[in-house]
């Protein structure tokens, strides 16, 4: 056992004076998480206390689980709860398969030129700032002055005011998110496609294979293990749905079906200053999206033998 030990610390030990290089540039990223993500975690502890900025978080008052169960005696707790699930998994329904189906219909063009500039066209929206994004919503579905509106009209529909229409804004938070990241999502599965060997499509054509089988059975396969790892690491963020846009385009009319767990975190962390209460709602939200990482990541270790540990 001893002899085991000491031959893998010399093995790594080499890797490292050969690949010293690769180590450092892993340096910066490993000093960020450490001073930006562990370090804080120290902080975690109001969350079980009345923190209170004059006395410190060490000398704050301890209320044990008090916190929590504010937040679950809330008369809206399970609205938000549920509204904050509804639109994560809408969202991970709608938007996961679009950029794979991208990526392959991107990988089956022949024409470069084509290619680049379906590229740039799907890729660019993603560059769009979200402040600016909600503008271009709101002014594409404006009730009387609004593009979509104006096309309903001339086609003989009747004009609808979409942005205060709970029943609306969830397909309209989910969808122009789609629209704005599947060219970006597209990028690592190009990669895992641009590793498929010529030589096993060669074969496949030789063997009288149509491009629905290609795709079938050699695109998709080389591209499976990168699915099933961002699939993992989607799942494990159900909980944290952005603020950002959802504050953008809420409204106190949409309020029943836009109201998620981070816009209630920001009105009592940020606006009414109830930092404890907060931090708890927070940390709530984190241990639910930890349990649903390793329960999907053991469903699909034990279904696929793929999983991210």
């Amino acid at each position: 056992m001893k002899y085991m030990s000491r031959k893998s610390l010399i093995k790594n030990s080499t890797l490292f004076k050969r690949y010293y290089q690769l180590y450092f540039l892993l340096l910066p990223a490993l000093v960020y998480i450490i001073i930006f993500h562990y370090i804080p975690m120290y902080g975690v502890q109001i969350a079980f206390k009345d923190f209170s900025p004059s006395r410190g978080i060490w000398d704050s008052r301890w209320v044990g689980m008090k916190n929590f169960l504010k937040f679950w005696r809330y008369p809206m707790f399970w609205d938000i709860l549920r509204n904050t699930l509804t639109i994560s998994i809408y969202q991970l329904a709608a938007g996961f398969p679009v950029p794979i189906l991208l990526a392959i219909m991107i990988n089956e063009v022949q024409s470069r030129a084509y290619k680049k500039t379906v590229q740039m066209i799907t890729y660019a929206p993603h560059f769009i700032s979200m402040v600016v994004l909600c503008g271009m919503i709101t002014l594409f579905l404006n009730k009387q002055t609004g593009m979509i509106n104006n096309i309903v009209a001339f086609t003989g529909g009747q004009r609808l005011d979409y942005m205060t229409s709970p029943n609306w804004f969830k397909t309209i938070y989910v969808f122009s998110g789609v629209w704005q990241n599947a060219g970006w999502g597209t990028i690592i599965y190009l990669a895992a496609l641009s590793g498929v060997d010529p030589e096993l499509i060669e074969a496949a054509k030789i063997d009288g294979a149509s491009r629905l089988q290609k795709i079938w059975y050699i695109d998709i396969p080389a591209i499976l293990p990168v699915i099933i790892i961002l699939l993992i690491m989607q799942s494990g963020q159900i909980m944290s749905v952005g603020f950002e846009k959802i504050l953008l385009l809420q409204n106190p009319v949409n309020m029943t079906s836009s109201d998620v767990i981070a816009t209630y975190v920001y009105r009592n962390g940020l606006l009414q200053a109830q930092y404890s209460f907060a931090s708890a709602i927070g940390l709530f939200n984190n241990i639910i999206n930890l349990i649903l990482l390793i329960t999907v990541n053991t469903i699909t270790s034990r279904l696929s033998q793929m999983s991210l540990w």
